[in-house]
């Protein structure tokens, strides 16, 4: 089982099964785990033996490889390269007899024979497959190619029946090798992180050890130019890490004691050592390969309806071309023998393959080219639905914004020396262990002085005395307390504060010293990010809890024109609400945590996922490995891109059956130009669709 119309033939006999609750497929590794009751378990291996598959238990499948010369293609496990070689070898024999030998018996009887043998090597498993979808009265591709070839050789044409069948086959073989470069296109994560890394051992030494005898918590060891084999965190060393495999950054990041590192990344030029933080199964990586295979086994919505078109199709075609070999004999007065080809052609030219393949390998090529680019989208259906997106809301920390404050301005008081007013004030906030006094503290060079008498004034700032004079640094609050708050300073704190700025003062018992405005910066790219979501014709909206001044400021800096400010968990949800009424569908990008419930009301949830936030990577529909806000654009982009590819493929598959379907009525294709026309449609929206894989190299981002 490994193409979609045997998955939906599966699909079709295992569902209405009573006790079953889901079925769970993976095309890409051709396995079926199924979810039902003890009792219905049984009776789905059971109908899944009768429509004529084989299922194994995976510990045993795991067990068996493929043959060297086998090969795996659209409709089950193809013949050998060296059959189908002679079964071309002796469909062309059989064509030679026919041309060339004369029309005596003994001679025919020879072509038949050869012609047999030509059918029996190349088809034998389209043959077991199609008997047993007629005995069922299931007419799919295997169904058809029976009759049609069984059809030929009974009325005569036995040298084209061995040649259709034996080209049949081949161009099968030739059709998964495209078809498994889009399944397989995600495999290639599998094979970054290495087999084993060197493991610091009790006694000092260092041994190689295979990555899966790795247990949390040990320290291992990555030389310049290798791969990091577990995700951890550098304990010694300094070196910078190429993580483009699994967040699609272009430039390697800085790593140093404390830094995370991942699995399958890159070490460019420094020994680090790090611990150890998650095992082999369970790291980012893995988490990533985990979510696209998932991703892989679900349907998007084209998918779904091609597969209940194609349902409806090949019956129809099927009952058409009855008409064709019954209804002109008997209405028109054709040969019966010529009617019957030309309903056999049809046959063979209504064969879905092409219509039904193009839409999972488009859509896994998809899927593909946004996880190389750092953007895991947990399934087929968001991969489409975010060409519809109209509005995204943004939450500020964090996705907007650096998440971290930094010191942006600074300005000395009351003709203070603006030297030493930054040391004394680096000095009180080296002692705190606030986020506004750390900002403070690593804004400012030079050293700390000693302080003495340091205390927490709780909910305004720090006291201490520094070169022997008390001080204090603290927040506005402070300051008006002591009563220090002159006019002239009020109109400087409110200028900074309408730009969200957060006010830190130094002070004196004399009076205010130096003014110091914190505030969480904008990504450089967030103000590209959103001009290319304008360029798209999608409408940002900013959803924060912070003060409306620092919304609107924000707003301003970033290019966002609607900045809503002084928001709880609850009224983010309305904002969504009102979102999609005012502009339709909307889309919620945050950290995955603290806006879960937005993310889940939106019609698409993009988390930042930070590389390996586990809640983002569970909770929303599209996780954004590196934070980098211009993928949203990048998203919406490709999802444009898949689904005109998409309609491109049933077109193009629909088209060419429509001109061969006119060509057969009128007599003017052959058997040999069914098939033809057939393995063309299916190489060619295969290589449609692989065109997604090939962009990857390139932004994705719209002009």
């Amino acid at each position: 089982m490994d193409c979609t119309v045997e998955e939906s033939e599966i699909r079709r006999l295992v569902e209405p099964i009573a006790g079953i609750r889901g079925l769970h497929f993976r095309l890409g590794q051709r396995t079926l785990r199924i979810d039902g009751t003890d009792a219905a378990v049984p009776i789905a291996l059971a109908a899944i033996r009768k429509a004529g598959f084989v299922p194994e238990p995976l510990e045993a499948a795991a067990q068996t490889a493929p043959s060297p010369d086998g090969a795996l293609h659209a409709h089950g496990a193809s013949p050998g390269h060296l059959r189908l070689a002679a079964a071309l070898a002796l469909a062309a024999a059989a064509e030679a007899i026919s041309f060339l030998a004369p029309d005596i018996l003994a001679w025919k009887a020879a072509g038949m024979a050869v012609a047999a043998a030509a059918i029996w090597l190349a088809g034998l498993e389209t043959y077991a497959k199609g008997l047993s979808a007629l005995r069922h009265g299931k007419l799919n591709i295997n169904a058809l190619m029976s009759v049609a070839v069984t059809g030929a050789f009974a009325i005569g044409q036995w040298p084209e029946a061995a040649m259709v069948m034996a080209l049949y086959a081949i161009a099968e073989l030739i059709e998964a090798r495209a078809v498994d470069r889009a399944r397989n296109a995600i495999k290639g994560l599998v094979d970054l992180a290495p087999a084993d890394a060197e493991v610091a051992q009790p006694d000092g030494s260092w041994r190689r050890v295979p990555a899966t005898g790795i247990a949390i918590g040990a320290i291992a060891r990555v030389k310049p130019g290798e791969r990091v084999v577990l995700d951890g965190m550098v304990t010694r060393g300094h070196s910078a890490i190429d993580q483009a495999p699994v967040t699609g950054e272009s430039i390697p990041a800085d790593k140093e004691p404390g830094s995370p590192v991942f699995a399958g990344t890159i070490n460019q030029n420094g020994e680090l050592e790090f611990r150890v933080s998650a095992t082999a199964s369970d790291s980012t990586l893995a988490r990533i390969i985990h979510a696209v295979e998932e991703a892989q086994g679900t349907r998007a919505p084209t998918q779904r309806f091609v597969d209940r078109f194609a349902a409806i199709y090949t019956p129809a075609v099927f009952a058409l071309a009855l008409a064709v070999a019954v209804l002109p004999p008997l209405l028109l007065g054709w040969p019966w023998l010529a009617a019957v080809y030309k309903a056999l052609v049809l046959l063979v030219i209504a064969c879905p393959c092409a219509l039904v393949i193009s839409t999972p390998v488009t859509v896994v090529s998809g899927l593909a080219a946004a996880a190389r680019r750092g953007i895991l989208i947990k399934g087929g259906s968001h991969l489409e639905h975010a060409r519809r997106l109209k509005a995204v809301a943004l939450d500020k920390t964090g996705t907007l914004t650096v998440g971290k404050p930094k010191l942006v301005a600074f300005k000395a008081w009351r003709e203070a020396d603006e030297r030493q007013a930054r040391q004394w004030a680096k000095s009180l906030a080296a002692r705190s262990d606030h986020p506004v006094s750390a900002a403070i503290a690593l804004g400012i060079e030079g050293h700390a002085l000693p302080v003495d008498g340091f205390k927490a004034l709780l909910g305004r700032g720090v006291e201490g005395v520094v070169e022997g004079r008390t001080m204090v640094l603290g927040n506005h609050r402070l300051v008006s307390e002591r009563g220090q708050a002159e006019p002239a300073l009020e109109a400087e704190l409110a200028a900074h504060e309408a730009q969200g700025r957060t006010v830190t003062l130094l002070a004196d018992e004399g009076g205010v010293l130096a003014v110091f405005a914190v505030a969480d910066t904008i990504k450089p790219s967030s103000v590209q990010a959103i001009a290319a979501l304008r360029a798209l014709g999608v409408t940002p909206v900013m959803l924060t809890g912070d003060n409306q001044a620092t919304a609107l400021a924000l707003g301003r800096e970033s290019g966002i024109d609607d900045a809503r400010g002084g928001l709880l968990p609850e009224d983010k949800l309305a904002a969504i609400r009102d979102m999609r009424q005012r502009y339709g569908p909307t889309a919620m990008i945050g950290d995955g945590i603290n806006d879960a419930p937005a993310l889940a009301q939106a019609d698409i949830g993009f988390a930042m996922g930070g590389a390996g936030t586990d809640t983002a990577v569970e909770a929303a529909d599209v996780v954004i490995m590196n934070d980098d806000l211009g993928r949203i654009a990048e998203t919406i982009h490709l999802s444009r891109r898949t689904h005109a590819v998409l309609w491109q493929n049933i077109s193009l598959a629909l088209g060419i059956k429509a001109v061969f379907f006119v060509l057969a009525v009128f007599g003017s294709a052959t058997m040999w130009m069914a098939v033809f026309a057939d393995m063309g449609a299916s190489l060619l929206v295969v290589a449609n669709g692989l065109r997604l894989l090939r962009g990857v190299s390139r932004p994705l981002r719209s002009p």
